[in-house]
């Protein structure tokens, strides 16, 4: 069965990671699979190294910066060339199915349901601040889908909310967190509180929380620092410039590495002794969270539905408001107090994470979804019915 990936970029963040692994799971399972990206980059390569054929085409992705007045003429152009690229894309491959990653590809789900490709699509997006206008406008082109997977319950109960027919179509499949090899121990004692952030730097994902919470708890007499991994979308250059100008104006600057994007975390993970997800708005779900655990590290990550869904069940975490500074401050020096605590803790809390995220379940959840909805059996593939 010839299974055709979508999906809006190429670097390896979380629904970058998802991406992956479900397509590595259907090539593992004997099926020809080819992702299809708008850019090359660290994903292209990964994926092509699990055995996924990786086709570059242009596609429209709905970035937010293109619904601002000034960009709808770069929104129009790219929304006829994204159509054209697209159907063209579909005609040479006349797959058996497809699987769309993210709301913000949605020409796809439409384009592949006029075509009568059978097609799944994932949501990872679930802002529940936004108006219910825009939230209803994001999520429905997923009604042109045949199967919609949640990222989590939080994802589908949003998407309930804001189009109640998505609920008859929709499961919630929990987002594959792969741990590292071989964990590092947590450190038995501190000298220190070495904290870290792995994600994003942007306004919403919110790592100058952390500069200030760094701060006051250094202000407090606190000996501490922060690693900070990660990059900006394109157009946020402003924002690490902020950052850096944050750190220098708090007196940070021998207390703050920042590393810049890496793929692989989990030496930055293995360094520190506590990580933060500080966003300010919702996240669907707290990838970075789970990794954390997995990582037997403690996590503190602000009180929003999908973080609170991520780290609920590990004595190991602590939720706190979202931007405040002060309460991350607070939380991680509780952590530090109740040190020995944590390091009681964090074995289990890492085994329960691994088997709740496991990868090789994942794949086959994911697998399995795609195969029905391409009417596969034990004794075949269905009759293609392309046109």
């Amino acid at each position: 069965m010839l299974v055709l990936i979508v999906h809006p970029g190429a670097e390896l963040y979380g629904a970058d990671r998802v991406t992956l692994e479900s397509a590595a799971g259907l090539a593992s399972a004997g099926h020809d699979v080819v992702a299809v990206l708008p850019e090359q980059g660290p994903l292209a390569a990964t994926l092509e190294a699990r055995g996924v054929r990786v086709v570059v085409s242009p596609m429209f992705v709905l970035r937010k910066q293109l619904l601002k007045p000034r960009n709808w003429p770069k929104l129009i152009s790219s929304a006829v060339g994204g159509l054209v690229a697209s159907w063209r894309l579909i005609s040479r491959y006349r797959p058996d199915a497809a699987y769309v990653s993210t709301v913000i590809l949605p020409q796809w789900p439409m384009l592949l349901r006029l075509r009568r490709v059978p097609t799944i699509t994932h949501v990872h997006e679930a802002e529940a601040d936004s108006p219910w206008a825009m939230r209803a406008f994001l999520y429905s082109p997923q009604v042109w889908a045949h199967t919609v997977i949640a990222n989590s319950g939080f994802t589908a109960d949003l998407m309930r909310r804001s189009l109640p027919g998505l609920g008859r179509k929709t499961t919630v499949v929990l987002n594959p967190v792969p741990g590292p090899a071989s964990p590092s121990p947590v450190r038995q004692e501190l000298d220190g509180i070495r904290i870290g952030y792995v994600g994003r730097l942007s306004p919403r994902k919110g790592p100058d929380v952390i500069i200030g919470a760094l701060a006051e708890l250094r202000a407090r007499g606190r000996s501490a620092s922060l690693e900070i991994v990660g990059d900006v979308f394109r157009g946020y250059e402003w924002y690490a410039a902020e950052l850096e100008a944050a750190i220098a104006a708090e007196g940070l600057t021998d207390a703050v590495t920042m590393h810049g994007y890496d793929a692989d975390v989990w030496p930055h993970l293995a360094a520190c002794d506590v990580m933060i997800v500080p966003s300010r708005t919702d996240e669907s779900f707290g990838n970075t969270a789970v990794e954390s655990i997995l990582a037997g590290r403690p996590v503190i990550v602000s009180d929003l539905a999908g973080l609170r869904e991520a780290v609920a069940d590990y004595p190991t975490s602590r939720i706190v408001a979202p931007g405040d500074p002060g309460a991350v401050a607070d939380a991680v020096q509780g952590l530090m107090e109740e040190w020995p605590d944590v390091v009681r803790h964090t074995p289990d809390a890492a085994a329960a994470a691994a088997r709740r995220h496991s990868v090789d379940r994942y794949q086959r959840i994911i697998t399995t979804t795609v195969e029905s909805a391409a009417g596969a059996t034990d004794s075949g593939f269905r009759e293609n019915s392309r046109p």
